[in-house]
Formats: C-alpha cells, sequence, structure tokens
C-alpha cells in the first residue's frame, strides 16, 4: 500500500485528504497509466510552470530582462502540450501572453516596463493556476561605447495568482479493481470532498542580469531570479480551521545564461543554460542552437535554427536522471519569429510512454524603429 499525503503539495482544501494508490494490484501498464492519470497532478503544486523553448518567454524567467530586447516593443505567446500520448484529453497544457517596452533614460540607459498573463491545466483532477503579473527593470550601461556595451540589470515583478482544482473527478483507491482498473463504484471521499476550491494569492519576485554586447553579431548574457518572495499560501489556512494545513508555495532561484557567437558572416551557435532550484525540487536545462542566416540584403533578416537540448532533474528520493532530449527549430523573418519544439523522453516513465513527452509552440513579433543609440541587446 502507498499512501500519497497531498496536505503539502497542493494550494486547495487537501489538508485531511490522503489519496491511496496501489491498495488493489494494478500491474504492468495499467499501474503506470493510472499514477500518471490520477497522481501527476498531486506533485506539480509546489512547482512552476515552465517551458523546454525558456529562451523564448524570458519575462517568466527572470524580471529583469524586461525591456531587455533589440527593438522597441515585444509580443510573445507559448504554448506547451504535454503527456498527451498517454493522458489523451486530460494532457497537460500551458500558454503564456507576455509584452514588454523599453523607454530610453538619459544617454545610455533604459528603463523596461511589460506585462504577462498565464495559465496551466493538468491532469483528471483540471488542477490548473491562473497568473497575471507586472514587471519592470532599469538597465544601467557600466562600460562600453556605441558598438559594444556591458549593461547592469535590476528587475522586479509582483502578481496575483488563481489555483483551482475539480475533486469531482477524484479517484480514491477503493474505487480501482485489481488488475481491471476503475471500478465506477462511489466512495465515502467522493462525498466529502465533493467540492471545488479555488484560491488567490499575491506574488513577488526579484531579479538580475549582466549583459555583454561584443559586436553586433557576438553577445552573451547571464542572470538570476528569485520568485515567490513572500512564500504565499496557496490555501485558507487558519490556525481555527482544523480542515487546513498551511501550505506556503516555495521559492524559487532561477540561474540562467546564454548569447550568440559568430562562426562565421552566415553561421552563429546560440548556446544556453538555465537552472531552477525550488524546494525540494531542482531543474537544469541547456544545450544550443545552430543560427544560420538567410538575409537576402541588409534590409531583409531572416536566420534559420535548429538545436539539440536536454534536461535533468532530481530524483523524489534521492539522485540525478534524465528527463528529456529537446529538438528544437526557430524561424526568424524581420520583425516575427517561429519556435517548435519536441520533448523525446528518455526517462523511466518511457515505458508508458515510448520517446513521446511534449510539444511546444512560441512565437515572437518586435515592434521596432529607428533608434539613435548604437547599443543592441541580446536576441531571444
Amino acid at each position: 500500500m502507498k499512501n500519497i499525503d497531498i496536505s503539502k503539495k497542493f494550494g486547495t482544501r487537501f489538508a485531511k485528504v490522503v489519496v491511496y494508490l496501489g491498495i488493489h494490484k494494478v500491474v504492468g501498464m495499467k499501474r503506470i497509466l493510472y499514477i500518471f492519470i490520477f497522481a501527476l497532478p498531486l506533485f506539480m503544486g509546489a512547482q512552476d510552470i515552465h517551458f523546454s523553448q525558456f529562451y523564448m518567454s524570458p519575462l517568466n524567467l527572470n524580471p529583469a530582462m524586461t525591456g531587455v530586447m533589440n527593438c522597441k516593443m515585444r509580443f510573445l505567446a507559448n504554448y506547451r502540450n504535454q503527456w498527451a500520448p498517454i493522458l489523451k484529453s486530460k494532457s497537460f497544457n500551458t500558454f503564456n501572453l507576455s509584452f514588454d517596452q523599453k523607454i530610453p533614460v538619459g544617454r545610455y540607459d533604459y528603463f523596461g516596463f511589460g506585462g504577462t498573463f498565464w495559465g496551466d491545466k493538468a491532469g483528471s483532477l483540471d488542477f490548473s493556476t491562473l497568473q497575471f503579473k507586472l514587471s519592470g527593470a532599469y538597465s544601467k550601461r557600466m562600460a562600453g561605447s556605441r558598438t559594444s556595451a556591458h549593461y547592469l540589470v535590476f528587475g522586479a515583478e509582483g502578481g496575483i495568482n488563481q489555483r483551482s482544482i475539480n475533486f469531482h473527478n477524484a479517484l480514491f483507491g477503493d474505487q480501482i479493481d485489481a488488475g481491471v482498473g476503475p471500478s465506477g463504484r462511489t466512495t465515502v471521499e467522493n462525498t466529502k470532498y465533493s467540492i471545488d476550491p479555488g484560491f488567490l494569492f499575491a506574488d513577488v519576485a526579484i531579479g538580475i542580469l549582466w549583459f555583454s554586447v561584443l559586436d553586433k553579431e557576438n553577445n552573451y548574457y547571464i542572470g538570476g531570479s528569485f520568485s515567490h518572495l513572500n512564500e504565499p499560501l496557496q490555501n485558507h489556512y487558519s490556525p481555527s480551521n482544523p480542515n487546513f494545513t498551511a501550505s506556503p508555495l516555495y521559492s524559487k532561484l532561477t540561474v540562467h545564461g546564454g548569447g550568440i557567437f559568430a562562426i562565421n558572416k552566415r553561421t552563429a551557435i546560440v548556446p544556453g543554460i538555465v537552472t531552477f532550484i525550488q524546494g525540494p525540487h531542482f531543474q537544469v536545462n541547456g544545450g544550443t542552437s545552430f543560427r544560420f542566416d538567410m538575409s537576402k540584403s541588409r534590409y531583409d533578416k531572416q536566420s534559420f535554427q535548429a538545436g539539440l537540448w536536454t534536461r535533468i532533474s532530481n530524483k523524489l528520493n534521492s539522485g540525478i536522471h534524465s528527463d528529456a532530449v529537446i529538438l528544437s527549430t526557430r524561424f526568424d523573418y524581420n520583425k516575427f519569429g517561429i519556435g517548435l519544439s519536441y520533448d523525446v523522453n528518455v526517462s523511466g516513465l518511457r515505458k508508458a510512454s515510448p520517446a513521446n513527452n511534449s510539444f511546444e509552440f512560441s512565437f515572437i513579433y518586435n515592434i521596432c524603429g529607428p533608434e539613435k543609440r548604437g547599443i543592441y541587446c541580446p536576441n531571444f
């Protein structure tokens, strides 16, 4: 028998709820599938969303990246679908919309501001999160000239989150028959927890970024952010209410870096890496893309990228394992950019989902215009 206590995992009413998986012996592939469908959402509560194309979602990476761009305004959209081969219509879906703008300050500095709205829905319990946040950043030139410079950027953001879950879809251990699966029987737990709880909470984050522009074709950056500074509660906790246990959201440390380095006039490498540390969890994404310039003139900006990335994370108890190999591609045409990626599952869960994991789509649109300044920011 395996008891999974989710009172510490979720931001809703789970203090006295224990879901039993394995009371009845479910063997082989069916057991893996049931764990995916009913248990995976329980482990998602303590971690934030993530994108394999993290470099195309800069405002979710670090508030200090607000306004760090080559143009004046930027619109971004991201969509991720995960575990669809197993969960079908109950797969994990994540979307993101963001906007930011930079404003010149003095002779060399910039101020950036922006907003982000994202949503996430996971599993048969419809565990969902919605967040709206505003961010601002100030870019201070530390040294350089019109064609090369070094900047230090400070950023901060504040947002409102809503989390909810549909307990009507919960499946408990005494509703699973050995070797068969869900029986359709009702249980006392269905009545006891037949609620759809939801909760609003505020969230705060800060970030710092250093970027160096070596010339028009070469630059690099390194930064870090600290999210959930206030460690907000995700439930209606009250010391006088025995049905709730305080469920704070773990603070998260993000460290990331990347750049563009020209090999010749037509080819460049675009490496990147990001590390997330949140509570007992950590994750590392890293790799590189190769960019091929297909521009036909100085006024026609076209490029194509193909990349190979990997994601590793810690195991639940101890140790490290490889989670996925990520195949990515990207096409940029003047103000537009489109990115596609596919995660190939290489973890132990590949027994249930051979080579299948998630598909991701990213879109970027820049609004540019004539600028009197010659500084170029890192490209995302």
